[in-house]
């Protein structure tokens, strides 16, 4: 999995569209590899920054934003259903990591 969008979207809603479509493949691409019926959700934010994509499952939540400057970072964390929004300890990675064999283990780890 790779967003090749590596610019910050700032202020640029075109390549805010693009960073979302590929947020939202990436983490669809998870769902289908680790069983997850769910579709990820977009929050756009507001016009400083990138917004996130969210995967939320009833044991897992996943999201991807751009950090300060333009790295997209991805947040997990384990939760106790779809309400739950603050969940167990965060854990970070990056885009490419997420579709590392090891990355995708330890995700399932932390599913029931």
């Amino acid at each position: 999995m790779q967003i090749d969008h590596m610019e910050s979207v700032s202020y640029d809603a075109g390549q805010k569209a693009i960073f979302h479509r590929q947020a939202d493949a990436a983490l669809r691409r998870l769902a289908a590899a680790l069983g997850i019926n769910d579709t990820p959700r977009h929050n756009q934010g507001g016009i400083a920054v990138s917004g996130e994509i969210t995967l939320h499952s009833e044991s897992l939540y996943v999201q991807i934003a751009q950090t300060f400057g333009s790295l997209p970072l991805v947040m997990y964390r384990t939760c106790e259903g779809k309400k739950d929004y603050s969940g167990g300890t965060n854990n970070f990675c990056t885009v490419a990591e997420l579709a590392q064999p090891d990355t995708i283990a330890r995700l399932r780890s932390l599913m029931p």
